[in-house]
């Protein structure tokens, strides 16, 4: 699997999608990330930090797709506003405890994540969701 993973902060979806041929680059602030699916992965980590179901998280439109088509091109996303409160409002102990998880559940299927790289990707991406609550604005997601 080669992917790769931005998580960038962005004012609105309209201009989020602006990202969508080329990334984020250095109009928005991000974190770059590879090699593992962030749609699967925000899910996830949504189930971790606030409970629910997988299934009921897809089934209710999460990830909200904000511009690209969802196989194999690229493709910006929404954070959910209730990921973002839970990254933003969670302690690092939280996170790290999120992170341990969220390794278990990729090692169910077969995908190895270090403990150390999940945690840095939880905390970095908690803090970026701060920063951008902030300055009143949403974190978006490109792959490509």
């Amino acid at each position: 699997m080669s992917i790769i993973v931005k998580f960038f902060v962005a004012p609105d979806d309209t201009s989020a999608s602006l990202a969508l041929q080329a990334g984020p680059g250095r109009a928005f602030e991000s974190l770059s990330f590879g090699n593992f699916d962030p749609e699967e992965a925000v899910v996830e980590w949504e189930c971790l930090l606030v409970g629910g179901s997988f299934e009921e998280l897809v089934e209710a439109g999460e990830p909200r797709i904000i511009d690209g088509q969802d196989n194999d091109g690229c493709v910006v996303f929404a954070l959910s506003p209730r990921l973002s409160t839970a990254l933003a409002e969670a302690t690092h102990s939280r996170l790290s405890d999120v992170a341990a998880s969220w390794t278990q559940l990729r090692a169910e299927d077969d995908e190895v994540i270090s403990t150390e790289i999940a945690d840095a990707i939880v905390g970095d991406l908690a803090a970026l969701v701060s920063s951008a609550r902030r300055e009143d604005q949403s974190v978006y997601c490109w792959v490509s």
